[in-house]
C-alpha cells in the first residue's frame, strides 16, 4: 500500500468510502460482508475510513464503526461530516456532532468535514446565526476533532470565495476529481487553486460511482489494448496518482472484488505514462454527453414523489444513446407513479444536487421520450426485418 504523509500521520493513499457498502435485500447494510471487506482493507494497509450522516439512510456511521472497533485504534482513522448542505429550517451543529460521536462510539473524530460546501450551502456554513464553523473550530481546540476540513462541490469561483472566508480554519479539502471531471466540472481549476493555497486534496468520486469502471465496448477496447491485464477502474486511480497534491483517494467499495482490485492498483501500479494520460483524456471527451449523476442519492431524501432519481437518470443516459428494447424493459419495471412523468418540478432535488443537475428538466425530457417509447418496439422490429431483408438480398447476389 502506498502511504502519504499528512501532519505527522501516515495515511493510506486508498481510503474506504462508506457510502456504497454491501446491502441485504431489504436495503440494510450487510454487516458480515462489510466486516470481510474491512478485514481485507486493514490487512492490506488501508487505514482511512470515511462516513457521513446521510449515507445509507443514516446507517453508515454505526456500521463502519462496528467493523473498525474490532481492531486497535492505531489501525484506523475515521472521518465524519456535518450535513450543513441539507435544506432544513434549523441547524444545530452541537446536537448533530454529539449524536455522531455516540453513533460511532468514539470520543473524537480523526478527521471531520463540513459536508458538501456548494454554491447553495455556502451561505448556511458562513451564516453567523448558526455558528457552524466557530463550533467545529472550538471542538478541534478541545481535541474532539483532530483535523478539520470540508468537502466541496462548488464551482472554482465558489471554492475561492469559501477559502477567502474560512480557509484559515480548513486543513484539507475533499473534491470530486477524476479524468472526466478534470475538464467537465473544471476540477483542474479547483485542484490548482487548492494547491496554490497549500491545502491537501482528498478525492471523492474517482470513478464517478462506477461510471468510469465500465464504458462503451469500443472505449474499453482502447484501454485494454494498452494495458490488457489491468481493470478499467485502475486507469482512473492511476490518473490521480500523477497529481502530487492528492493525499487520499476515497473509493466506495461495495464488494470484495472492488476492494481487491483497488488495493492492487494502490500497491503495485504507478501513475499514468504521458501517452496513457493523453489516451484517457481522449476517452473522457467521448464520455461527456452523459448527465453527470454519481448516484449519491441526496436528491431522493426530499423528493415529494418518492422517485428513484439516480435510477431514472441512469436509464435516461442509456436512452439518449439510442432507445432500444432494454430501455423499455428497464422503464416498465418502474411503477407508473414512480416514472419521470410523476415529477412535480419542485426543484428540491436540484437544490441539493452536488453536480448541479437540472433534475426537473431531465425528468420532463425523459417523460416525453418514454411517452414515445411504445413506438420503439415497432421501430426496432422494423429495423430487424430490414436487416434480414438486406442480408437475404446480399446472399442472393
Amino acid at each position: 500500500m502506498i502511504f502519504k504523509e499528512f501532519k505527522g500521520l501516515s495515511l493510506s493513499a486508498l481510503g474506504f468510502g462508506a457510502m456504497r457498502m454491501p446491502t441485504l435485500p431489504d436495503g440494510s447494510i450487510d454487516q458480515a460482508k462489510l466486516d470481510e471487506i474491512v478485514d481485507y482493507a486493514i490487512a492490506n494497509g488501508v487505514n482511512y475510513f470515511d462516513t457521513a450522516a446521510p449515507y445509507h439512510g443514516g446507517m453508515s456511521e454505526g456500521a463502519i464503526s462496528r467493523s473498525l472497533k474490532r481492531y486497535p485504534k492505531d489501525k484506523w482513522f475515521l472521518a465524519d461530516k456535518y450535513p450543513g448542505h441539507q435544506i432544513v429550517s434549523h441547524y444545530d451543529p452541537a446536537a448533530v456532532f454529539e449524536d455522531q460521536l455516540k453513533k460511532c462510539g468514539v470520543e473524537y473524530f480523526d478527521f471531520y468535514l463540513l459536508h458538501n460546501v456548494n454554491d447553495k450551502s455556502v451561505g448556511t456554513y458562513l451564516d453567523p446565526k448558526w455558528g457552524i464553523i466557530d463550533y467545529f473550530v472550538e471542538q478541534k481546540k478541545l481535541g474532539r476533532i483532530k483535523h478539520l476540513g470540508f468537502s466541496c462541490h462548488s464551482r472554482p469561483e465558489g471554492l475561492r470565495a469559501f477559502l477567502d472566508a474560512a480557509g484559515e480554519h480548513m486543513e484539507f479539502c475533499q473534491i470530486q476529481l477524476n479524468y472526466l471531471d478534470w475538464t467537465l466540472q473544471d476540477a483542474k481549476a479547483k485542484y490548482e487553486l487548492l494547491t496554490e493555497r497549500g491545502i491537501p486534496v482528498w478525492v471523492m468520486e474517482p470513478v464517478r460511482g462506477g461510471k468510469l469502471s465500465k464504458m462503451a465496448e469500443g472505449l474499453e477496447a482502447r484501454l485494454k489494448a494498452k494495458r490488457p491485464e489491468e481493470s478499467i477502474s485502475s486507469w482512473g486511480f492511476r490518473f490521480l496518482r500523477g497529481l502530487d497534491n492528492v493525499t487520499v483517494v476515497l473509493s466506495g467499495m461495495s464488494n470484495m472484488e472492488q476492494m481487491m482490485d483497488n488495493v492492487k492498483t494502490f500497491s503495485t501500479l504507478g501513475a499514468l505514462e504521458d501517452d496513457e494520460r493523453e489516451l484517457i483524456l481522449e476517452v473522457a471527451e467521448k464520455l461527456k454527453d452523459a448527465v453527470p449523476c454519481t448516484a449519491c442519492r441526496y436528491c431522493c431524501d426530499g423528493c415529494p414523489a418518492g422517485l428513484d432519481i439516480p435510477l431514472i437518470i441512469s436509464n435516461y443516459n442509456d436512452a439518449r444513446l439510442g432507445w432500444g428494447i432494454n430501455n423499455a424493459i428497464y422503464m416498465s419495471a418502474i411503477a407508473p407513479d414512480k416514472r419521470p412523468a410523476a415529477c412535480i418540478a419542485c426543484g428540491q432535488c436540484s437544490a441539493v444536487c452536488p453536480q448541479q443537475i437540472d433534475v426537473p428538466a431531465i425528468m420532463a425530457d425523459f417523460a416525453a421520450l418514454y411517452e414515445r417509447s411504445s413506438k420503439w418496439e415497432d421501430i426496432c422490429r422494423e429495423r430487424e426485418e430490414a436487416d434480414l431483408r438486406e442480408k437475404a438480398s446480399r446472399k442472393a447476389e
